[in-house]
């Protein structure tokens, strides 16, 4: 749980493992354990090791806004059916994870849809369009040319130099329709995953590149059961190797 593991995921990892029947265990009992069950609060030792951090269960939910429709940009509706069954890689999705009000500031998540696994996108000049656009250009690329084929991103203004990522990737840009966060849901998933690491309303530039370097390894080895409790590490390494074959 100290490197974001939920009580699903331990469940299934158990079980995949083959632990013999005194080894198993469901992830509503590890809940359980945690939760004082009388009250059905968490107590206050181990609440924060869960990946929402919250001190009661509560139903999931989210309330994003969206802004700044891109007239000139392409639109979801424009992307090839193909992206949408994960068959072919280097179809990403991304966005700004935010810190607090205070301080301003933000890194950038990208997630490559076939494979989950997580590049970072380290902002310690804010998160203008100027500094995304420079950021996202030079991590993704290092990636070879078959894992950079396109991006899906929300309506934000951090993206308005769309065009510039377009033409230094060799890859089209795809903006969401408003308010819809679900049609980036490998996106929001992650970085859900990482508000272990990077807690809402705290100052994120204190995390330097080294930070994020380490958060993505360490996301990138957690067995995802959408993989089969492979790692994202693991899939895109057999890509790489295949693609070197």
């Amino acid at each position: 749980m100290d490197d974001g593991w939920s009580p699903r995921l331990i469940s299934q990892v158990l079980a995949k493992e083959g632990a013999g029947d005194t080894g198993r265990v469901s992830y509503e009992t590890i809940y359980q354990a945690l939760y004082v069950q009388t009250r059905g609060s968490l107590r206050a030792d181990l609440h924060r090791c869960l990946s929402l951090k919250r001190s009661r269960r509560k139903p999931r939910g989210t309330d994003r806004k969206s802004s700044s429709p891109y007239k000139e940009a392409f639109k979801i509706s424009d992307r090839p059916a193909g992206v949408a069954d994960r068959a072919v890689p280097g179809h990403w999705e991304g966005d700004l994870i935010m810190g607090g009000t205070a301080s301003n500031s933000a890194i950038g998540t990208l997630v490559e849809r076939s494979t989950r696994f997580t590049i970072l996108l380290h902002l310690p000049d804010g998160h203008d369009s100027v500094s995304v656009a420079e950021a996202m250009i030079r991590e993704m690329g290092k990636l070879p040319e078959h894992l950079r084929r396109s991006i899906t991103w929300d309506r934000g203004v951090e993206l308005a130099k769309y065009a510039d990522i377009q033409t230094a990737l060799d890859l089209k840009l795809y903006f969401c329709d408003p308010h819809s966060p679900w049609q980036r849901g490998t996106n929001e998933n992650t970085n859900r995953l990482l508000r272990h690491w990077f807690e809402k309303s705290s100052d994120l530039s204190i995390h330097g590149p080294d930070d994020l370097a380490s958060v993505a390894a360490t996301l990138n080895a957690r067995p995802r059961p959408t993989l089969g409790l492979d790692t994202p590490a693991q899939r895109l390494n057999e890509l790489l190797l295949n693609a070197a074959a």
